[in-house]
């Protein structure tokens, strides 16, 4: 197949055409030229006045629920929903039922993920069955194809579990992941502890869950020489933790989720169950913290966290409401409008180069001759967000009705054009 795009603005620091208006030839699933007022015979040609093209971007945490949950979430519809948003690349988190801590479900994973609008690699279980015990096949996972390893939604206690998990990913340089908190610090909250949860009358959860987890398994990775990433992070104290560790040489990175961005407590005044996510949603004074470390580049990725729940699940009794929100189709718009003051050179490295750096995926470059892994959005514009939006089987999220800044138009993944192509 043959697609020009024409007059896009390339949005790629790494490539020679970064912050120019290019035609782009892709041809076959690659990018065969970019230049001014290209021609091609038999092309389809498509008007991208106004649209960036960045490297495809990639969401290094999300919950697709396949094998066992499929009633919330498949493989083949968090596909769909990932190319909603944007992502040519998802990773997801092994809470699946079987859990994935073998080859045979990373096997499963890679099988029903072929021909899909978006990569997705599974994520490889640190132990058997997510239960933080004993260690599961993670040298099998990882020939079978899984792209790192990490307990999921269920953070790793034992430090003994996950510095064994840390040197034993040293041997093909992999990355452990986890979530921060120290479960058995208010096992029951259901908020950030503070004055919100005091006047809603809801058990809360302090900070504290979180930092202590940072700053114990920044001293496992110091101790074992390996990678861990932080996903999740909600404390500024956290991100202090982790800009010190970096400043140090050790191989610690970090992700935030659009929502810690764009939310705070005070926002759980209704009692909106969309709202209730794990780390809880912090004070205002946090929340605006932690759009400065994006601003300063202190936080490498954005992970969407997208967690998709059944409408039982959600509507009831807050305190019997799951923890999580979905959050794929979201993700651009909600960073775009709360940090406005973000480059397109920022943007390109929180979705894409960062995470591919981190955990080893192949570069994607807006260069002639590389793959056709492109991301295409426009930063420009205001529209509501509306369930019309959403492509994942579920709708549990707290943007709808919200007025979100930008667009995006779509993706190309190597031979899967995912944009209006008339």
């Amino acid at each position: 197949m043959k697609l020009l795009l024409q007059q896009v603005v390339i949005n790629d620091p790494r490539s020679a055409h970064n912050a120019s208006q290019k035609d782009i030839l892709v041809i076959d699933g690659h990018i065969a030229e970019i230049g001014d007022a290209l021609v091609a015979d038999d092309a389809k040609v498509v008007d991208g006045s106004g649209w960036m093209a960045a490297p495809g971007w990639v969401d290094p945490f999300a919950h697709f629920n396949d094998p066992g949950f499929e009633h919330k979430e498949t493989i083949a519809s968090g596909a769909l929903a990932a190319a909603a948003g944007g992502y040519t690349t998802v990773m997801v988190v092994p809470n699946t039922k079987p859990v994935i801590d073998s080859k045979t479900e990373v096997e499963y994973v890679m099988a029903k993920a072929a021909n899909l609008p978006a990569q997705v690699l599974p994520i490889g279980s640190i132990s058997k069955g997510a239960e933080g015990k004993d260690l599961a096949e993670m040298y099998d996972m990882r020939a079978s194809g899984a792209i790192a390893f990490s307990d999921g939604i269920r953070p790793v206690q034992s430090a003994g579990i996950l510095v064994k998990a840390l040197q034993y990913v040293k041997a093909f340089d992999g990355v452990v992941i986890q979530i921060p908190d120290d479960t058995s610090i208010a096992p029951h909250g259901l908020i950030n502890e503070g004055i919100v949860s005091t006047r809603l009358g809801l058990p809360g959860k302090p900070m504290m869950a979180e930092e202590l987890i940072v700053a114990r398994d920044i001293k496992l990775a110091r101790y074992t020489d390996s990678h861990i990433h932080f996903t999740g992070i909600s404390s500024p104290k956290s991100v202090e933790y982790i800009r010190r560790a970096k400043e140090g040489g050790l191989k610690v990175s970090c992700s935030v989720t659009p929502y810690h961005l764009f939310f705070c407590d005070e926002d759980l005044m209704s009692y909106d169950t969309n709202l209730k996510v794990n780390p809880p949603l912090r004070t205002r004074q946090d929340m605006l913290a932690l759009r400065e470390a994006v601003m300063q580049g202190w936080i490498d990725c954005i992970a969407t966290h997208h967690q998709p729940h059944d409408y039982d699940a959600k509507v009831l009794e807050f305190e019997y409401a799951r923890f999580g929100m979905i959050g794929l189709e979201s993700s651009f718009r909600a960073v775009n409008t709360v940090l406005p003051g973000l480059s397109a050179d920022q943007l390109a490295a929180l979705f894409s180069i960062n995470a591919r750096r981190i955990f080893g995926l192949p570069e994607a470059r807006i260069e002639a001759g590389q793959a056709a892994v492109i991301t295409l959005y426009n930063k420009e514009g205001e529209t509501v967000f509306t369930t019309n939006d959403i492509k994942s089987k579920c709708s549990n999220s707290p943007f709808v009705g919200h007025s979100l800044k930008g667009k995006v138009i779509g993706t190309l993944f190597h031979q899967k054009v995912n944009i209006p192509v008339s």
